[in-house]
């Protein structure tokens, strides 16, 4: 008599079905974490831009308003991230930060006296929607 050793068909079978369901537990979590750190990039490059903005003023008494990022302003944007100056005066500014396709999702964030920028609502508050 032989002695016969390895897995039979069904239990490989029953491997494969289970690694199956915890790839599809995985995946879903996977795809909302990468989506969470855009936002966070998003968020972070808006409060660098604040501060970029503020040490601008300090030098030329007026908010930045040009294209970012550039020359004039001490200001990297994150990769895949796109920020965009929407106002800026002396007395204020506003800003809108988008990462398509890598998330639908919107920040903004506006200072000083020009209007809030939705969905930011309060003074050099960053905001998602």
């Amino acid at each position: 008599m032989r002695s016969r050793e390895g897995f039979t068909l069904i239990e490989l079978l029953i491997v494969v079905v289970i690694i199956g369901i915890l790839a599809a537990i995985a995946i879903p979590k996977f795809a909302n974490t990468k989506e969470k750190a855009v936002v966070a990039s998003m968020k972070s490059d808006l409060r660098n831009l604040a501060g970029a903005q503020e040490a601008y003023w300090v030098e030329n008494r007026t908010y930045y308003a040009g294209v970012v990022p550039a020359a004039a302003m001490q200001y990297n944007i994150s990769s895949g991230v796109s920020v965009v100056i929407v106002t800026a005066t002396d007395a204020g500014w506003s800003a809108k930060a988008t990462a398509l396709p890598l998330t639908t999702m919107q920040c903004s964030i506006f200072y000083g006296t020009t209007p809030p920028l939705p969905p930011a609502t309060a003074d050099g508050a960053v905001a998602c929607n």
